[in-house]
């Protein structure tokens, strides 16, 4: 099983991610487990009115063609309650997939849909219409200097054996090396292919996205607290 993205969420905070377009977020990328499409990247998680919708990316840097595994449980669980960790109700949503056009996806044993996900215009939809899914190829949302990162770091150990500490065990940096450190990390890279032009390494990376959208009231039954974290699990 491989675990990815865990993030906990109000639904006053989630509304505030809402409105101010700020999205609570956690990444990994790359952990190569056995199957690529079951290695998660990225959780993201807003309020849409009355809904909840959830996006789980998998397969970092897929290729074209990319689909989802079909011997994957992709799994989004939600708990709910009237505080974090009190008296919380959990749901798990979980989608199989039999092919890239054929999708099975439950909201505990609430509601369920089985169809095409891959139309964005017109998602995968329960009976209810409380379930809306879409899954399909999409260009990577996160953002890093990988590129940069791994210079600065290079910089840094070139420097520590120099570097001096503060009573809080910090480095002390002056401010010139301050500003070579932040330019390092904000520009594209002196090492980085010449070709490159945007500091941005995912710039061209595609992955899997899971889109799920879930009327509010499945999944906040034990209160207006919402935590959310997302699996990938061997089917059985």
């Amino acid at each position: 099983m491989t675990r990815r993205a865990a993030m906990l969420g109000g639904l006053a905070l989630l509304g505030l991610v809402a409105v101010s377009s700020r999205r609570a977020r956690s990444a990994d990328h790359a952990e190569a487990p056995a199957d690529p499409a079951a290695d998660l990247a990225d959780l993201y998680a807003f309020l849409d009115e009355d809904r909840i919708v959830m996006m789980l990316t998998a397969h970092p840097f897929a290729e074209p063609g990319a689909t989802f595994s079909t011997t994957t449980q992709y799994v989004f669980h939600t708990s709910s309650g009237p505080a974090f960790g009190e008296n919380s109700i959990d749901v798990d949503v979980i989608c199989t997939f039999a092919s890239d056009r054929a999708a099975s996806c439950w909201v505990g044993s609430e509601d369920y849909a089985s169809g095409d996900p891959s139309d964005a215009s017109a998602p995968l939809t329960s009976e209810s219409g409380k379930l809306r899914v879409f899954a399909g190829l999409r260009g990577d949302p996160f953002f890093f200097n990988l590129s940069g990162f791994v210079d600065t770091v290079d910089i840094v150990k070139q420097a520590a054996g120099s570097l001096t500490f503060d009573t809080a065990g910090c480095p002390q940096v002056d401010a010139a090396t301050s500003q070579a450190l932040v330019a390092t990390l904000s520009e594209v890279p002196s090492q980085a292919d010449p070709s490159r032009t945007n500091p941005d390494d995912f710039v061209n990376a595609n992955v899997l996205a899971l889109v799920v959208s879930i009327e509010k009231s499945l999944l906040t039954e034990g209160g207006p607290i919402l935590s959310i974290w997302a699996s990938t699990n061997e089917a059985p």
